[in-house]
């Protein structure tokens, strides 16, 4: 049997399957229909159970050092304060920078190759008037 070598993707790969199993685990407890309670206790027990190894897998693999990014952590086990989501700034601050980037349009740039043989805005500008003189005609 193979081993699967233990890195920093396979413990981003374990912390998306462990928010799959928080999200299945809240479907079974609010939407999901069983024929009664025990059913329904004795599925959300065996989702936990795998849940839970998957948690002791990843914590496994965090005390062994690996590197992750505290983002990549599921919501269940993330810190309070970094799950809490920052507030969207008002409107009016966006709309000023909208309007000042607006205002520092860069004006053209005069060409490197200006003189050179790669120099193509003479021929660009002869191009656009022979074609005015053409649709005039």
């Amino acid at each position: 049997m193979p081993v699967i070598p233990s890195g920093k993707y396979q413990l981003r790969s374990l912390h998306e399957e462990i928010d799959l199993f928080d999200r299945k685990l809240a479907h079974l407890k609010n939407h999901e229909t069983f024929a009664s309670e025990d059913a329904r206790s004795e599925s959300i027990g065996k989702m936990t159970a795998k849940r839970n190894l998957l948690v002791r897998k990843a914590q496994q693999m965090i005390e062994e050092g690996i590197e992750f990014k505290s983002s990549e952590l599921p919501r269940s086990l993330r810190p309070e304060e970094i799950s809490e989501a920052p507030q969207a700034p008002a409107a009016a601050p966006v709309e000023a920078a909208a309007a000042s980037v607006l205002e520092t349009v860069p004006k053209a740039m005069p060409s490197p190759y200006r003189g050179t043989v790669l120099d193509y805005a003479e021929d660009l500008e002869n191009y656009k008037k022979n074609k005015s003189k053409r649709k005039t005609a």
